[in-house]
């Protein structure tokens, strides 16, 4: 019988990336609204590459987890839906942080589905 062999795996994380974004969401003068905020928490999980696998997981867990404990519940399913797709196109660069924020508002009021212009914003800037 051969010998069990251990594998060390060393993650690049940079913890010091995601503890300033969540700092800075709790700042009313930079990030005043709760879509400021979320949009936010969002993107940067997205940019910043805290972790060298799955910050679009983590940008989808975190800001979910945000809506839940801010009394969301009701949008946190749809979330997990919408922002799935979404987080890719943050992650390649297509979807800057104004469009996001776009996205993130139609989630919250529950326009996304019918709002054609914002659907065609976002099919133009990821072709």
């Amino acid at each position: 019988m051969g010998a069990l062999k251990w594998q060390v795996v060393i993650w690049h994380y940079d913890l010091g990336r995601l503890d300033s974004v969540l700092q800075n969401i709790q700042n009313d003068d930079y990030y005043p609204t709760f879509v400021d905020k979320v949009t936010h928490l969002f993107f940067c999980t997205c940019e910043f590459h805290c972790f060298e696998d799955g910050n679009k997981r983590l940008a989808i867990t975190l800001s979910a987890y945000f809506l839940l404990l801010n009394g969301y519940m009701a949008v946190a399913k749809r979330f997990f839906e919408i922002t799935e797709n979404i987080s890719y196109q943050v992650a390649a660069g297509k979807i800057d942080k104004s469009l996001l924020h776009r996205i993130m508002t139609a989630i919250m009021d529950g326009t996304y589905e019918i709002d054609e212009e914002l659907k065609l914003d976002i099919y133009n800037a990821i072709s």
